[in-house]
């Protein structure tokens, strides 16, 4: 088969479109149509479905779909690796790890990341569900739980809990509770039990429901409870690694807290050698260590 009709064929089925695939492959609709049909005449069969809205693969264009998906993600690995032979840090890096954790705590600090590699691209893939890494859908990650996948490089960076958070202005207002009972008289901020998240922290929000709350707030994120707290709305469950970003959060009911939630950065055993990946996996290392500094100098001005 022509490796060029087949690169057509499988920019097509990604984007359901003639129209589209064109669009990506600068070529025109007729010559990408002509392409197409000159595959499905080679190999004898109908790869797609046309109709008004757009093409769908027929059973046997998904099974070719399938053999150029896994193709181009081969391809995908060979480049990188072929590029990263190289001394110099620079390309694409798609890195994947949570909402919460990637808008709260890595994009803020990825500025000293690029000051010291302004060639590298940060490809920053933000989503509760995991990504397989094996796979090339993404090229590092940090996962709020050890990698189970036997063919990953893994390093442990740091523990977080889930913790009690408000503001000032809210504790001013409604007061501060001193008991888990208490808490029946505010309202609490904090994800939906059943969203995708870590389980200590739907552990956490389960024990705070004993207290009989009536006034609830949920979001499918930690970056939404966080507004939610800073803006007054209630006494929020957050990760305690913001307080290094937001001082003025206030911890409520101290003695209650998440059980430990590890926190790993891993990567596929095939980019152990990556330069691009050893330049974020030191960033990210140096940022963990600066951050634990600050929470032992701050633990330490409090005593």
């Amino acid at each position: 088969m022509d490796w060029d009709k087949l690169r057509i064929f499988h920019a097509v089925a990604d984007a359901g479109s003639l129209t589209h695939a064109g669009e990506i492959l600068h070529l025109s609709q007729s010559a990408v149509s002509r392409q197409v049909r000159a595959l499905e005449e080679s190999l004898n069969t109908t790869l797609f479905h046309r109709h008004a809205r757009g093409l769908i693969l027929t059973e046997q264009g998904e099974l070719l779909f399938d053999a150029t998906s896994a193709m181009l993600k081969r391809l995908d690995a060979a480049e990188a690796r072929i590029r990263d032979s190289e001394d110099e840090v620079f390309g694409e890096l798609r890195v994947t790890t949570t909402i919460g954790f990637g808008t709260l705590w890595l994009a803020p600090r990825l500025t000293a990341l690029y000051e010291k590699y302004p060639d590298l691209k940060i490809d920053l893939m933000l989503e509760e569900r995991v990504l397989d890494l094996p796979m090339r859908e993404a090229d590092v990650a940090i996962r709020m739980k050890e990698p189970s996948q036997a063919d990953l490089v893994r390093r442990k960076l740091m523990d977080v809990h889930m913790r009690l958070y408000a503001a000032p202005g809210y504790l001013e207002r409604y007061g501060t509770p001193e008991t888990l009972e208490d808490m029946a008289q505010h309202r609490l901020i904090s994800q939906n039990t059943t969203s995708a998240q870590v389980s200590a922290g739907a552990t956490l929000v389960q024990k705070l429901f004993t207290a009989d709350i009536h006034s609830h707030l949920t979001v499918n994120n930690y970056f939404g409870v966080l507004q939610g707290v800073l803006n007054d709305l209630g006494i929020g469950v957050l990760p305690d690694y913001l307080t290094d970003d937001f001082p003025q959060l206030v911890r409520v009911l101290p003695d209650i807290e998440s059980n430990e939630v590890p926190v790993y950065l891993a990567y596929p055993e095939e980019l152990r050698h990556s330069k691009r990946i050893e330049a974020f996996r030191n960033f990210v290392t140096e940022e963990i260590f600066a951050y634990r500094r600050r929470l032992r100098e701050a633990e330490t001005a409090q005593d």
